[in-house]
């Protein structure tokens, strides 16, 4: 028999923050929320990815840092996006990343993620609104969802 002392024990917690929070209405909303988590001082120098979880009314729940790379890639690993989406209890999600070369265009493998994304969330019932690709010059970002590729 195992004993218990040998198991770990998993603790599921969420503390939402009180107050106000932004409602996504349209893809610029979604823009101006998400690009305050991409640093002025780094977003010229390295790829980084955002989620921002919303509840059912399009609020915003929080928003996570999934990951950090370099100057071409960063990774977008599916487990952790979903597991902070789980446990926020989001019914919806807009992920970002930005392109350090200041191209808006989606590469391939912006676009696979994307899908992975959109499939994985269906299963579990947190559906992808937007992926947005954000560029160092302010006000400019590609939007999957106004090219009708969500």
């Amino acid at each position: 028999m195992v004993e218990l002392m040998q198991v770990s024990e998993i603790a599921v917690s969420y503390h939402p923050v009180k107050g106000d929070r932004p409602v996504i209405k349209s893809c610029g909303d979604g823009y101006n929320v998400i690009r305050s988590f991409f640093p002025i001082d780094t977003i010229a120098v390295n790829e980084q990815m955002v989620v921002l979880y919303l509840n059912r009314a399009h609020r915003v729940i929080a928003a996570y840092k999934v990951s950090s790379g370099g100057i071409t890639g960063t990774v977008g690993d599916l487990r952790l996006i979903f597991s902070v989406g789980l446990k926020s209890l989001a019914t919806n999600f807009i992920i970002a990343h930005n392109h350090p070369s200041g191209n808006l265009e989606p590469s391939q493998q912006d676009t696979a993620l994307t899908l992975r994304l959109k499939d994985a969330g269906k299963l579990m019932d947190i559906n992808l609104l937007d992926h947005l690709i954000l560029v160092p010059q302010a006000d400019k970002y590609y939007s999957y969802a106004e090219h009708s590729m969500i």
